[in-house]
């Protein structure tokens, strides 16, 4: 399959001012580096670069959701595990030199969480595979909604009245979402039979309820691990490591169990006239999974977590147009309408953040201050 996670799925970094580096794990890959000569001032200046950083972000978003919808949006493409398998696999052969000691202790109790995160890449890509990307994108923003009211149950976190009107407006470009969708399925096609109608409203039906279920997998997988996190004191790369490691055999065997891997089958997931488009798309997703978590430290790293906030907000108006121009997406008022006030919804989300965060500096501090997840859920992948 955020923070994404993501909506277009990639297993987020979270923020690494706070990590330990595999230095400060190895004393000698602490010497070894150490005689590496100093990059040229020309890539220093490229790597440091908020824009070219905020740039690269939205590019691998964009281009991991696409990807995605290409992959799985197959007439008979029935092998959503094992293309899970592909990307997980290529993400921990992506990040080799960062790993960690492996804890049967640690695994042990990560790997509940590892379960839920199988369940949001799932029904993330299921959903994909059933509704268009505009649809898949607005809908995703009610994960951030499920995730705010978590941490009040569980963390004690609170809800501005700022943060409360963003609701009302994701709550709003879902509903609008949903009916232009429903009315053009109905009476976008005059032609079309009722079959063919009813076909298309059956379809919608099946994405509506797979999103349902991403977005309560992804509300569960981000208040789960951060309650984890705190407790067994993770830092950003053993939740890489434990979350790929884990998950990747869950996917294999659950493709061999659950997936039908006959010849006839194979064939229809990977007919000859796009099977090397088809296998292309599957290696540039594994490699995407790489870029996109790359792009995110980065782009935290150069600016700030502020910054990457309001730039996921931002981004979801291109990942949405990105679906009108590359799958042919029903273009209407209602769908138009929709990705305005999504888009409207995600910015006024994240100036209310911004504004929290800065209340709550300018206020003398009386207890521990309660971390929020809300805002690392609501990443590209998620986005």
């Amino acid at each position: 399959m955020d923070d994404k996670k993501n909506e277009d799925y990639a297993i987020e970094m979270g923020d690494v001012k706070g990590r330990s580096s595999p230095s400060s794990r190895d004393p000698f890959l602490a010497r070894a580096r150490s005689d590496k000569i100093a990059p040229p001032a020309a890539i220093s200046s490229i790597t440091n670069s908020p824009p070219i950083s905020i740039l690269a972000y939205c590019l691998a978003s964009i281009s991991m959701t696409v990807t995605n919808k290409y992959c799985v949006s197959g007439a008979n493409w029935n092998l959503n595990f094992f293309y899970l398998a592909v990307q997980a696999t290529c993400k921990q052969v992506g990040m080799i030199t960062n790993l960690a000691p492996f804890d049967s202790k640690k695994a042990k109790t990560w790997f509940p969480i590892s379960l839920l995160l199988v369940g949001m890449i799932y029904t993330s890509t299921k959903a994909l595979q059933f509704l268009s990307v505009p649809v898949y994108t607005i809908f995703k923003n009610l994960t951030i909604i499920v995730i705010a009211y978590g941490e009040v149950l569980w963390f004690g976190g609170s809800v501005t009245a700022s943060a409360l009107f963003s609701f009302g407006l994701m709550v709003m470009s879902s509903v609008v979402a949903a009916w232009a969708d429903i009315q053009h399925a109905l009476y976008g096609n005059p032609e079309a039979a009722s079959s063919e109608a009813a076909a298309a409203l059956s379809t919608l039906n099946a994405g509506y309820m797979w999103m349902g279920l991403n977005v309560f997998c992804t509300a569960a997988y981000v208040l789960s691990m951060r309650k984890v996190i705190k407790k067994m004191n993770f830092k950003d790369w053993d939740t890489m490591f434990y979350n790929n490691l884990l998950t990747i055999p869950v996917l294999i065997l659950c493709s061999l169990i659950f997936e039908n891997w006959s010849s006839e089958n194979v064939a229809l997931n990977f007919p000859l006239e796009s099977r090397n488009k088809l296998i292309t798309g599957f290696i540039y997703s594994g490699l995407a999974t790489i870029f996109i978590s790359y792009c995110s430290a980065w782009c935290i790293r150069v600016t700030s977590s502020t910054t990457y906030s309001m730039v996921g907000a931002l981004n979801k108006l291109p990942i949405a147009v990105s679906g009108l121009v590359f799958f042919a997406a029903p273009v209407t008022f209602g769908s138009v309408s929709a990705i305005i006030i999504g888009f409207v919804s995600g910015i006024v989300y994240a100036w209310a953040k911004v504004r929290q965060s800065q209340m709550s500096k300018m206020t003398l501090p009386t207890q521990q201050p309660v971390m929020s997840a809300s805002s690392q859920s609501n990443r590209d992948a998620s986005s």
